[in-house]
């Protein structure tokens, strides 16, 4: 009990990027009804000033996977730390429009760099039983960190340079994520695989104990002859089947509607009838029901497995943007049924693709080339969350709200028909074992 107690404290430091990932990326959606107007913005610029981030979140996810694998997983997560801290500040007192979106971009580099180096780094120092949960910790805060962004937009929204202040909010976690991130140990896999092994051991002595601490080294050991990973081996027979898979499995939790309504709650809400005030206060309501339904997660994560998880949120949530969409189809806005129904649909997000894509992949790929593979996945994550971000606004502008709602349905659909068929359970095994369970392919 001791020994998860503590591997839990050095996962919740490690999810503090988790924290500010989520508070980076809702927090532009309270700015929108104030900078729209200050700027002047059309619905493309909107999308764009939106969208800017994953720019950056794109080029971190890259950059960090080459970083991770050469000076490991501790030191780009204190430089992470940094760029939260400067970017959130430099974001709210921007001079201009243009030095906005540049620090957006750079805020982006430290989001894409928290994406891959948070779970990656709890999936390697929690024991197999108690994984899912661990890394299911870096989704908690990254859904704390959005209603966070939120319960602060809603706050903030009546001062004086409203939206200044609500980018600026984000250096308070900053700070003490940057604190905090000196204390914890560094891989003991990484430390594996570039030779230090009296540290790594020491390392797993530690976090896991003497008996589990055997097992593991054994396990371990078994995966790390091989030469030393590059870009190359990614498409090499039995990598590169899991390489596309990872990222199938990335784009989708992206493009599957989830992220329309946190970037975009104040339009989605605004197309049928309501305020600015009651716009802000229904991200509240989305926030708080994304908490609630990740701690469900992490409950079942381990319990019921990964795939059966992932099987039965993409169908269900192609079942609630079915009937959103037909709110808008039959301007049925009365009550609060149209509420009620995105709350249906954030909580099955919560409780499914949300944490459980990111257990996935950091599960599944070799060792010896699980921070680059990691790094693709998410860049092609960030990818999709760029082309939703930049596109939403036009797209809503251009189709009808329900048509809009009825695509992003069959979009899940079509993924609980991949997941079905390819997607393999790793619940309850070593990321060895998982290893050597991919590599039939």
């Amino acid at each position: 009990m001791k020994k998860q107690f503590h591997i839990l404290l050095i996962s919740l430091v490690a999810a503090f990027g988790g924290l500010l990932f989520g508070f980076d990326i809702a927090v532009f959606s309270g700015t929108i009804p104030f900078i729209q107007p200050y700027y002047d913005l059309s619905n493309a610029q909107l999308g764009w000033t939106g969208s800017s981030l994953y720019v950056g979140c794109f080029i971190g996810s890259l950059i960090t996977g080459v970083l991770t694998d050469r000076f490991g997983r501790k030191p780009p997560l204190i430089v992470a730390a940094f760029i939260f801290a400067v970017s959130s500040l430099m974001m709210g007192w921007a001079s201009s429009y243009e030095s906005l979106i540049a620090w957006r971009i750079l805020a982006g580099v430290a989001v894409g760099a928290a994406s891959i180096l948070s779970p990656l780094y709890i999936a390697e120092v929690s024991p197999a039983a108690i994984r899912g949960r661990m890394v299911s910790v870096n989704q908690l805060t990254i859904v704390i960190g959005i209603l966070l962004a939120y319960l602060s937009n809603y706050l903030l929204a009546g001062v004086e340079d409203n939206w200044r202040w609500m980018f600026s909010s984000g250096a308070i976690p900053a700070a003490l994520f940057f604190i905090c991130v000196f204390f914890v140990p560094e891989s003991p896999r990484w430390l594996f695989s570039k030779g230090h092994t009296a540290e790594a051991m020491k390392v797993l002595a530690e976090i896991s104990g003497p008996d589990e601490m055997q097992r593991e080294v054994a396990q371990i050991e078994k995966t790390l002859h091989a030469e030393k990973g590059s870009f190359r081996d990614l498409w090499k027979k039995g990598v590169r089947y899991v390489v596309i898979l990872g990222i199938v499995i990335a784009v989708f939790q992206q493009i599957s509607g989830a992220n329309a309504v946190f970037f975009y709650a104040p339009i989605i809400f605004e197309k049928a009838g309501m305020n600015v005030a009651d716009q802000l206060f229904q991200q509240i309501l989305i926030g708080a029901t994304n908490l609630v339904f990740t701690l469900v997660a992490m409950r079942l994560v381990d319990r019921w497995g990964r795939k059966k998880l992932m099987q039965g949120g993409s169908l269900l949530m192609a079942g609630w943007l079915l009937v959103i969409g037909l709110c808008y189809y039959f301007n049925f806005f009365s009550g609060y049924w149209l509420t009620g129904f995105v709350m249906a649909f954030i909580a099955t997000y919560a409780t499914t693709l949300a944490p459980v894509t990111w257990v996935l992949i950091s599960e599944i790929f070799p060792t010896k080339v699980r921070g680059m593979a990691m790094a693709v996945a998410t860049a092609m994550l960030w990818a999709a969350c760029f082309a939703l971000a930049y596109g939403f606004p036009v797209l809503i502008a251009a189709l009808t709200p329900h048509e809009t709602f009825f695509l992003f349905a069959g979009i899940c659909f079509v993924y609980f028909l991949i997941l079905k068929r390819y997607v393999p359970e790793t619940g309850n095994k070593t990321l060895e074992e998982i290893e050597m369970a991919m590599a039939v392919h």
